[in-house]
Order: structure tokens, then sequence, then C-alpha cells
């Protein structure tokens, strides 16, 4: 023992420098990365800021300078597994005496950071001390179960979406975005603004950053369904089309409008603090559970929703997805008699004694008298090494490169996929 012990140190205390250097790496990186935008008035809201009684309206009319660093968020957080105590398998290897928790309090959902990918150590408010994320499900009894991941993702890109809209608003402009399955962009077409005042132009843009955001979000699903991996060794099929995905993620698009509207977003660290306490804000409107109850409510729908007998990234560990893409999301909540029936009910009654009706959300397809859907189209293509993944949808919905108004047809398709899979793997499972 004493030998082995002598031969393994160097190789120990080496892997702890190399920890320490690349902590250092990712701190030096978070804080180079921030981005500032800045207003500059027009000459018409000059003059009108020195009448006796200024207008509004026309006061917002300025210009926004500092667009050079606003890149697209590089970063996925890692996905938030559905489900408690999962058993996890790296390759054919089950982990053994582990079990991934991911449940959380919502007053322990840490300080929001923008881009934050695995890492982050950010103030939450100005004269806060510094924290990082916490990212996890909580359940809430209005909104079901919420990914923080897909809430801040889907923010993130909402609000760089809006500075790289309105900069070009109304004029035809190409938006690359970070591929997955394949390349994916942004086609703006032109059209009029002459006949809209600044504040709508400003939420015409935010409008349409907020929906193409979420449509980020749902092809997303899509490409993890087809064979996206953020970590070559990890299947990520597991997490397509999960329960609580394309919710959360609207839920992050909607918090980062009203941002947008708020003028709370013109730098990093001012958005970084507002989204902490609007998205602590929206968690609570929606009415959080505890992390006890919450790993209580995933124990009653075990081997409904999902299997605690698969270890992750076993796709069907996974067995309720949600594949009803589009702009209008109602959430699942756990039903009460499930709830009644399990030995945690005296753990849960107390949040069924009153009817829980579900907080419907929903995105605008028009804003100002303009279509969206027919003025912004997201777009994707398909490398080479994924098309066999799609061998069983006709090739000419995708050969080509589709948009997002293929998305939900797609998921259809995938759907009766799973279906069969899942089918073939429980008769498989009772031989």
């Amino acid at each position: 023992m004493t030998a082995s012990f002598n031969v393994m140190r160097p190789n120990v205390i080496q892997l702890v420098k190399v920890a320490i250097f690349s902590c250092g790496v990712m701190l030096l990186i978070a804080c180079s990365q921030h981005w500032q935008v800045r207003s500059s008035p027009t000459d018409a809201a000059i003059a009108e800021a020195l009448t006796a009684q200024p207008d509004r309206s026309v006061l917002a009319s300025t210009e926004l300078n500092g667009f050079s660093s606003l890149a697209m968020p590089g970063d996925v957080r890692p996905c938030c597994a559905f489900g408690n105590a999962q058993k996890v398998k790296v390759g054919t290897l089950q982990v053994p005496f582990f079990r991934y928790a991911n449940t959380l309090d919502a007053n322990d959902i840490g300080a929001h950071a923008f881009d934050a990918g695995p890492f982050s150590y950010v103030k939450a408010s100005p004269d806060g001390s510094r924290s990082g994320e916490n990212n996890g499900q909580i359940y809430t009894r209005l909104g079901g179960f919420i990914d923080l991941a897909h809430v801040r993702d889907t923010a993130d890109n909402t609000i760089i979406l809006f500075y790289k809209i309105y900069k070009q608003l109304g004029k035809e402009v190409k938006i690359e975005l970070p591929p997955e399955i394949g390349p994916r962009y942004i086609q703006l077409k032109s059209f009029n603004i002459e006949q809209l005042e600044p504040l709508q132009r400003w939420s015409l843009a935010a409008d349409m950053a907020a929906r193409l955001g979420y449509l980020m979000a749902e092809s997303h699903e899509i490409a993890q369904w087809h064979g996206y991996r953020s970590w070559a060794l990890w299947s990520e099929e597991v997490s397509a089309y999960s329960p609580e995905d394309i919710y959360s993620n609207m839920l992050g698009a909607k918090i980062a409008v009203a941002l947008i509207s708020n003028n709370l977003t013109m730098n990093q660290t001012l958005f970084n603090q507002h989204m902490n306490g609007w998205l602590t804000a929206a968690i609570n409107q929606l009415e959080p559970v505890t992390a006890e109850q919450t790993d209580a409510l995933f124990d009653v729908i075990d081997g409904d929703w999902w299997d605690s007998n698969e270890p992750l990234p076993n796709k069907f560990m996974l067995l309720k997805r949600h594949y009803d893409l589009g702009d209008v999301q109602s959430p699942y909540l756990v039903d009460k008699q499930a709830a009644q029936a399990h030995a945690h009910w005296p753990l849960l009654a107390s949040l069924y004694q009153q009817d829980n009706e579900a907080k419907q959300l929903s995105l605008p397809r028009y804003s100002q008298g303009i279509d969206i859907d027919e003025v912004a189209k997201l777009w994707l293509f398909i490398d080479d090494k994924f098309k066999a993944n799609f061998s069983h949808i006709p090739a000419d919905m995708w050969s080509n490169g589709f948009t997002n108004e293929l998305f939900l047809a797609l998921s259809a398709y995938n759907q009766i996929e799973d279906d069969k899979q899942l089918k073939a793997k429980r008769l498989s499972d009772k031989s």
C-alpha cells in the first residue's frame, strides 16, 4: 500500500496543479468577456430634452453603440437531467455508489452569469459577495418542473439577439449562430420601419429576439434527438424533448423581454444582477416547493415520466417527452391522485390544498403590426455524419436545410420513432 501511494502521489499533485491552473484560466476568461452597450442621443432626442415638457417617446430616439464585443453565447449550460438521484453510466461502465442529484430550493439558485457554461463566479448584487450559478430542477405549483439551465440559456441568447436585431432593424441581415448538428443562422428580411416610433422599434426588436431565442432552444431539442453532443462520450438523447425543457426556455425568453423593456441590459454586469432578481421573482411567482418536495414528486412519477432503474445517459431513462413545439406552452403538473397514492403523500399534501392551475406561457408572433415569422427565420443544415439519424423522415424535408416552420413536423416524426423504440425496448426487456 505504501509503495503504491508513493508512486501515485506525484500524479495526484500534478492533477491538483492542473486543476488550479484551469480554474485560474476560467477566471481570467470570465473576467475578460464583458460586453457593454452605450446609448447616444440623436439630435431630435437632445432637442426634445431641452424643452419644457419633453415627449418621452422622442427622448427614446437614441443610437446604440458598442457592438463589437457582442457575440452569441458560446457555451450551453450542462443539462439538468429529468429525475432525481439517477444512476450514471460512462461508456459501458456503471459508476458504483453514485447518484446524480439535481434538485434545489428556490433560495439557492445562485447568481446569474451570462454565458456561464459549466462555470461561473459573479456578484448577485453590487454590494453582494461572489457566487456561482446553481442550476437544477425546481418544481413549482403553477409551472411544473423548471430547469434553471434552460431558463438562463434562452435569456442570454435573447439579450444578444436583441442588440444584433435592433442595430439593423428592417434590414436584410444574416446572424450566424453556434453550430450543433450543422450550421445554423437567422435570416432577417428587409421591411419598412419608418412608421414606427423609437419605443415601438425597441419593443419590436425585443419581441423578435425573444421569439428567435426560443426557436434556438427548439432547434437544440431537435439537435439532441438527432445526435448532438457537447461532450463526445455522453449521449444527449436522454434530454431531447424533456417535458420541462421548452416551458423553461420560454420562461427565459419572457424574462429577457422584461429586462430589455426596463433597459436593464446595457452591460453584462447590469444584466447578470437584474436577471438574478427577475429569475428569482419569476420562480416565486410560479410558487416553488422545497427541494425535498421536488425529490418526492420525482419519486411519485418514477416509472411513469422517468425510470430510476435506467442509468444516465440511457435514452429511455426518460419516458415522458414533449414534442408539441410552438409559441404557446403549458407545463405538466404532477397529478394529485398519483401523489395521494404514494408513500410521500404526507409531505406533499399541503401542495394540493387548493387547485393547481397551470400557468400558460406564450410569445407573440405579431408585434407593432409586423409578422415576425415572415421577416425572421431560423435555418438549420445537417452535416453528413448526422444524416443517418434523419432516415425516418422524408429527405425532402431536411436534406437541403430547413427552417423553424418545419420544427413541429420533424418532431412528430421523432415521436413516432421514439414510440417504436420504446415498444421494442420493453419487448426486449420482457424476453
